[in-house]
């Protein structure tokens, strides 16, 4: 049962323990969503292989399928979580040289692996990923299996939330999320760089 103990406006909203990040990744397996703070903005979180549950964030958003999700990996070893693998070699070197810059706040686009459905890409060839470097959205990456699809916590159009309470808010998502892991105010507050990989990155 969840400890709704904490203060605030939304009882699903979690302290960060080894608990909480248990019942999180537990409920992410179970094809629920959870709110996920990280340095750039708070994340609707659900299990980027589970096309079901990619599906709930779509209508919890109200966002179009045509707009493909970014997903979150625990770690640059964990690429082929997402991307096919081992990618073309022009592709490989271009995320050599952009290792350094991984666990933050950048997005890449490169050839999308098998394990990621189309729900994810709105079926297109590429898929978009990256490495948070919270310290909070690291724990719960690490705890699970499977990366995490995971655009800002808001409704299409609202601002991207940048605390925990404000995913609960009203233009939230508070009845979609079955919780909200609290990782304290987002660093940067804006959502993170894209590069297109390829032959002109972009």
């Amino acid at each position: 049962m969840l400890d709704s103990s904490i203060s605030g406006r939304c009882p699903l909203i979690l302290p960060a323990t080894d608990e909480t990040i248990r019942q999180a990744a537990a409920r992410l397996a179970a094809g629920e969503l959870i709110g996920l703070p990280t340095e750039t903005v708070y994340g609707l979180a659900a299990n980027a292989w589970d096309r079901t549950a990619v599906a709930k964030i779509f209508a919890a958003k109200s966002r179009p399928a045509t707009n493909p999700l970014i997903v979150h990996l625990a770690s640059i070893e964990r690429l082929s979580d997402a991307l096919q693998w081992p990618p073309p070699p022009m592709i490989r070197q271009q995320i050599d040289a952009l290792a350094e810059l991984w666990p933050g706040p950048l997005t890449i686009v490169g050839p999308r692996g098998p394990k990621i459905p189309d729900e994810v890409t709105a079926g297109k060839t590429t898929v978009a990923v990256r490495v948070p470097a919270h310290p909070v959205a690291q724990r719960l990456l690490q705890a699970c299996p499977f990366p995490l699809a995971a655009p800002s916590a808001n409704r299409s159009t609202y601002i991207s939330p940048t605390l925990a309470a404000h995913v609960c808010d009203a233009s939230g998502l508070g009845h979609a999320v079955s919780l909200v892991i609290d990782g304290g105010p987002c660093t940067h507050g804006v959502e993170s760089t894209i590069l297109l990989l390829g032959e002109q990155p972009r």
